[in-house]
């Protein structure tokens, strides 16, 4: 798992009994979601200390700035540089249940284009972990496996074109009126039979090709109806999707509630999806999950989110996306990190 930035303090600062009260409040705060006070620790009996010596430790936690003191409350919550120390650390992690790779699992057989089975990835997520999921859609073009051209209207047709992935993609094309039926079928067995298995643009470049040099065996106005048939889908693939985000309710939990300001702010950044994708497309350089708490990101520093991403790869190791979930920073990262990578290399299985 790599992490980034690494904290400032290092762990002999925090030894003996302070890094044991310091565990126990980080693990009662990411449970609860509310600050934890000494009479809390003392009663779980775990510690052996009085609520006396407890306080103590607190107040030298607070003071080297891993424990904060909200002044509605007599507990104590990690700070982000707290929480950070605690991830890097201390942390151990809870690897994904059958039932929670089962489910994983079964969103990326979803029918259709891969689109669909990010976007049920992506949903499925964030059902698990109770935040928003978020998936870097990969940046690949699909390679021919059959198109087809219906005249629908003097000067119309209907562009039908499947991929090898199974997407079939509809585009309404504009035609010379004078073409018939029959430069549209000879236009549509062209390009299956000598086009098919290449990319958009490997099979652009080859159409252009054969007219230069002649080999086309189609007329002028067929060939010409064959570019833009080639054209008419390879104009989108710059639009598509760079991100995928489900599950933004998960975020109106109780304890959001109380501070509708922050998830108001949250809320507009997902809105923002290709900034969130630059910021998901840090996690592209690093080799395994990282995680970015609260204000370590610009994106998401007023709204104190987390976010916990990882990337996944092709069959040739190459980083194709990035697959995530974005929460409040009191996250279960012990038991979300492994189920993103997890989700991370299941799904360079089904793309690789």
């Amino acid at each position: 798992m790599a992490n980034s930035p690494p904290s400032d303090l290092s762990f002999p600062e925090v030894t003996g009994r302070a890094r044991e009260v310091f565990r126990q409040v980080v693990e009662a705060y990411l449970h609860s979601g509310q600050p934890v006070g000494s009479k809390t620790l003392a009663g779980g009996g775990a510690l052996n200390l009085s609520p006396a010596s407890i306080r103590s430790v607190l107040a030298e936690l607070e003071g080297i700035g891993l424990l904060s003191h909200p002044h509605t409350s007599a507990g104590r919550m990690p700070t982000e540089q707290g929480l950070r120390l605690f991830v890097d650390g201390m942390m151990q992690v809870r690897e994904p249940s059958m039932e929670e790779r089962a489910a994983i699992e079964r969103s990326l057989h979803q029918p259709g284009p891969i689109e669909a089975a990010l976007a049920a990835t992506s949903a499925a997520l964030s059902d698990l972990s109770a935040c928003a999921g978020v998936v870097m859609v990969p940046q690949r073009e699909p390679r021919l496996a059959q198109m087809s051209l219906v005249l629908l209207s003097p000067g119309r047709a209907l562009a039908v074109l499947v991929g090898e992935d199974g997407g079939i993609e509809n585009r309404i094309l504009a035609l010379p009126a004078s073409l018939g039926p029959g430069a549209l079928e000879a236009a549509s067995n062209y390009i299956t039979a000598h086009l098919g298995g290449r990319t958009l643009a490997e099979a652009a470049r080859a159409m252009q090709a054969e007219i230069i040099t002649g080999q086309s065996a189609l007329d002028a106005a067929s060939a010409d109806l064959v570019q833009r048939g080639l054209a008419v889908w390879s104009e989108d693939a710059a639009h598509r999707p760079v991100l995928i985000v489900r599950g933004q309710a998960n975020l109106l939990d109780e304890a959001a509630l109380s501070d509708l300001d922050r998830v108001r702010s949250l809320l507009d950044d997902l809105e923002n999806k290709q900034s969130v994708a630059e910021l998901l497309d840090r996690a592209k350089q690093g080799d395994a999950t990282r995680i970015f708490i609260g204000s370590e990101n610009r994106l998401f520093a007023l709204s104190g989110s987390s976010v916990i991403a990882s990337p996944y790869r092709d069959r040739d190791g190459r980083v194709i996306g990035v697959v995530g979930v974005i929460g409040p920073t009191r996250l279960n990262y012990a038991r979300l990190v492994p189920m993103v990578d997890f989700t991370a290399q299941s799904l360079g299985k089904l793309i690789g």
